[in-house]
């Protein structure tokens, strides 16, 4: 099975951009976006083959998520079921046979960490709903979960270590997420590799310079861990300030 997440940051403008001709090339079975920025009525993607979920923000041009599945899950979720969490469209989960797919959108602390103490509550709140999940069946988590975790998962950890996405209080959650039975599925295969990003800044020609950071992830339950092939970031794809990144598991039963 192949998953691929993308944060498209504004996926009308992505469209624009070539996104139906990535999303052919990467003919995943499930494709989950994030910033969709749109409503679902504001554009109609013909996606043959798909099944099309949408959670869209209350606030018009703004946050939301989106999953296309080539497989017709049982049930489908949006949000965490707590409504100051739920107004922005930052999560969906497929609930399938033999697992959950969560896709999610984590908010950012924003530029002088006005944010950081609702990061700090959802955090929280976001990892105690997937431990819920995990209860009952393995769980996928993929998307923009907004922080790098370690110094290798960005180009400049030094003149970046109170901003945000890389403050200790953020990267502390990261790490009790994992502690708590999920795996980095794209640490797991590749530990040591490095300059390798998913989110580059438009400013300063950040990406011709690769002067980007690792934000965008896959994440799986622990007993999913023998059944991870391969992960991906597709940092030739172009459309977005991120690019999408991937993950091909074996089927799980």
């Amino acid at each position: 099975m192949r998953f691929v997440s993308w944060n498209v940051n504004g996926l009308r403008a992505c469209v624009n951009k070539g996104f139906m001709e990535s999303f052919k090339r990467l003919d995943a079975d499930f494709f989950c976006i994030q910033e969709t920025k749109m409503q679902p009525e504001q554009l109609s993607l013909q996606l043959d083959g798909y099944e099309q979920y949408w959670n869209s923000a209350q606030r018009k041009g703004y946050s939301g998520t989106a999953i296309f599945s080539k497989i017709k899950p049982i049930n489908v979720y949006y949000g965490i079921n707590i409504e100051k969490h739920d107004q922005e469209g930052r999560v969906i989960t497929l609930e399938l046979q033999d697992f959950y797919l969560v896709t999610v959108y984590t908010p950012n602390s924003k530029s002088g960490l006005e944010r950081l103490p609702y990061r700090m509550e959802w955090e929280e709140d976001f990892c105690e709903y997937l431990l819920k999940l995990n209860e009952k069946k393995p769980v996928i988590v993929c998307g923009d979960l907004n922080v790098a975790h370690n110094e290798i998962d960005l180009k400049n950890p030094k003149t970046n270590h109170k901003n945000a996405g890389f403050t200790d209080e953020e990267r502390e959650k990261f790490g009790k997420l994992l502690e708590s039975g999920f795996v980095d599925t794209f640490r797991y295969l590749y530990p040591e590799k490095a300059s390798i990003y998913s989110w580059w800044s438009y400013l300063r020609k950040a990406r011709e310079r690769n002067a980007g950071w690792r934000i965008d992830y896959f994440l799986v339950s622990a007993s999913l861990r023998n059944n991870i092939e391969e992960a991906y970031i597709y940092d030739d794809i172009l459309g977005s300030d991120h690019c999408p990144v991937g993950l091909d598991l074996k089927k799980i039963s």
